[in-house]
């Protein structure tokens, strides 16, 4: 099970975005926030920006979408150039529909959960994804710190991943860092969502490099992998 880096360009130089993106191009994905300052209270890049930093980057983009009616506008993003598309399980009319729906035009279909939703609600539609993303701070705002307590339901939806058999990636966006990344590892996740952590070093690339080490040692000894 190999580690995967997604720096978030959320806490990247808006201004300089193509540069900013060819910082990390050793990133297995950039993660791109798109908040609509309704569903989440802030309001950051829409589509003109998701097309031409498409074609601005080889590094293929991880839209998470926080925004209402993500049933509309998720497919959308697929044809302005993401190769992968998060809606959150809170915002979505028909998940499974709209997993299918950005399956079919390409891409592969990921769904949030926000820290209070529980996962077991969602367990007989995980084989219709191809990753979960599970928030570790609230949606809204970069720089928060990682909340504890997401643990166990790291754990629990990696037991549910298991259960079934499933080659789903488990994702986690909020707080991730040097200090953070290997208990998220442990617990299950293998793609990690980085932004302060890579754009507020010295060498963005050089970051998402430690980052990856990290958390491929952490994996390599987690039970969880050993088992798998």
């Amino acid at each position: 099970m190999a580690a995967q880096i997604y720096p978030s360009i959320l806490s990247a130089d808006f201004a300089r975005l193509a540069e900013e993106a060819k910082a990390v191009e050793g990133a297995d994905w950039l993660h791109v926030d798109v908040m609509d300052n309704h569903f989440v209270p802030n309001l950051t890049l829409g589509m003109p920006v998701v097309e031409s930093l498409s074609r601005a980057t080889d590094i293929p983009l991880d839209l998470h979408l926080m925004i209402e009616n993500p049933d509309r506008w998720a497919p959308q993003y697929v044809e302005a150039g993401a190769g992968s598309v998060t809606f959150h399980a809170e915002a979505a009319a028909a998940p499974v529909r709209l997993a299918r729906e950005i399956r079919a035009k390409g891409a592969r279909a990921s769904m949030a959960l926000k820290p209070a939703t529980p996962i077991e609600q969602y367990e007989d539609i995980l084989p219709e994804l191809d990753m979960l993303l599970i928030m570790t701070v609230e949606p809204g705002f970069g720089g928060q710190p990682f909340l504890d307590i997401m643990l166990p339901k790291i754990r629990r939806t990696r037991e549910l991943i298991a259960k079934h058999g499933l080659e789903l990636w488990l994702q986690v966006d909020g707080g991730v860092s040097a200090s953070t990344i290997e208990r998220c590892a442990e617990a299950g996740a293998d793609v990690f969502v980085a932004g302060s952590a890579v754009y507020g070093a010295v060498d963005p690339g050089a970051a998402v490099r430690t980052l990856r080490d990290q958390a491929g040692a952490a994996i390599a000894a987690a039970p969880w992998a050993c088992d798998h």
